[in-house]
């Protein structure tokens, strides 16, 4: 029987619950160990399944905003003890939260649509994301969550690290720290028998070489950023922790909503007219939330938070990166990849829109009804112009899964 609850995205409780199970029912293959607390004193659980050397390390939550991980760990492990070559020569790791704390604000279990999702969004500035701290803060300054993380890399010195992650709207892809040959053809398999689109085009990975369709590889160091303003560097995350080991790893993206524009390869007839009127919108956007922003400031005198945090850091990189859409040739010229683009200028606004939402109700600032109608006018428009829909939930979890176990695979085999 699957210790996945009902057909909805389950909370960190419901997650813990389910892996403290597994290990009682399989208590010589099975532990379940606290490896840290986070900021606000939660505990972050490790799973582990078999005894070999070589280590595949999972890491779901991540990204609080992105909940597809959580019951895809469940999933995986469950494979993992149903098919014992799979756990013969590899043992299997799960973190199964790297962020409680954003989990514990991330509110939207089961949503019907984009508005519901935004209602309870919640992701955190990039010097409070675990995998992203050490791209923007000094050592001596990360988060526990990053340092139990990195301990866990360098306790079990995985020969893989994959990381889970998703999308709101959009399609599926991979980004990995080094090549793994053949994982691209059982990827595209996997997405087309689930009828979910492969985002071609990624704005994620603009720039960056690909071994197939939606996977691709992290450019070597020295390369230069396709959007100069973005201040995180991916080769300073954890990502790259693992290769001190020999390690790489690999970030499996899932979309809640598909939409069938991220996968068109066609050459888009006017590329940069595009990027510039995207730019120009993302500015307009962004500025109508700076201005509830403003008028609301006196009333926030003292108010702080990891939501306020949010969203001023949102409207912060709004700046520089529509600079760069204007000023710097398009990274790629498809229709897939403008399509990207047009996604990643939709959501920035409305995040920082929906996470300011929620502190202003708590303020009762007049504010709020503004960015209430924000949220929902461009929720609908998002949902409207990428014609969204729903990918169930156990197609999100079986495709991610899938592609677990396929790099796992196909990464023990890659040459060294």
């Amino acid at each position: 029987m699957s210790l996945l609850p009902e057909l909805r995205y389950p909370t960190l409780t419901e997650l813990v619950l389910s892996a403290r199970a597994l290990a009682a029912h399989r208590p010589g293959l099975c532990t379940l160990r606290q490896v840290g607390s986070s900021r606000a004193g939660r505990p972050l659980h490790l799973l582990s399944i078999g005894h070999a050397r070589p280590a595949v390390l999972v890491v779901a939550g991540a990204h609080s905003n992105e909940p597809t991980g959580g019951p895809t760990v469940l999933a995986v492990a469950e494979r993992v003890l149903l098919e014992r070559e799979l756990r013969s020569d590899i043992s299997w790791h799960f973190l199964l939260c790297a962020d409680p704390d954003g989990a514990s604000l991330h509110v939207t279990p089961a949503p019907r649509s984009l508005l519901d999702y935004h209602r309870g969004f919640f992701r955190p500035a990039a010097s409070e994301q675990p995998e992203w701290a050490p791209a923007t803060l000094p050592a001596d300054r990360l988060p526990p969550e990053t340092r139990a993380l990195t301990r866990v890399i360098d306790e079990l010195r995985p020969y893989l690290q994959v990381t889970l992650h998703g999308t709101d709207l959009g399609g599926s892809w991979v980004q990995l720290t080094k090549d793994v040959p053949g994982l691209a053809e059982p990827f595209a398999k996997s997405a087309a028998q689930l009828h979910i689109p492969v985002e071609t085009g990624a704005s994620d990975a603009a720039g960056w070489p690909a071994s197939g369709p939606g996977v691709h590889v992290m450019p070597a160091p020295g390369a230069g950023a396709a959007y100069p303003s973005m201040p995180d560097d991916a080769r300073s995350s954890t990502w790259y922790h693992v290769h001190r080991y020999g390690g790489l790893t690999a970030v499996v993206e899932v979309p809640m909503w598909a939409s069938d524009l991220v996968d068109d390869p066609a050459p888009h007839p006017a590329p940069a007219r595009a990027m510039r009127r995207l730019a120009a919108r993302l500015l307009r956007d962004a500025l109508e939330v700076e201005r509830v922003f403003t008028d609301a400031l006196p009333h926030l005198d003292g108010v702080d938070g990891p939501l306020l945090r949010a969203s001023k850091w949102a409207l912060e990189l709004v700046p520089g990166l529509a600079a760069d859409w204007m000023r710097t040739p398009p990274a790629d010229n498809t229709m897939a990849y403008v399509g990207s683009v047009d996604a990643f200028g939709r959501r920035l606004p409305l995040r920082a829109a929906a996470m300011l939402l929620r502190v202003l109700r708590e303020a009762d600032d007049r504010g709020a009804q503004r960015l209430e109608d924000l949220v929902a006018t461009w929720s609908d428009a998002f949902a409207e112009r990428f014609r969204a829909r729903w990918v169930p939930l156990e197609h999100q979890v079986e495709h991610q899964s899938r592609t677990v176990v396929a790099a796992a695979l196909h990464a023990r085999d890659r040459p060294t």
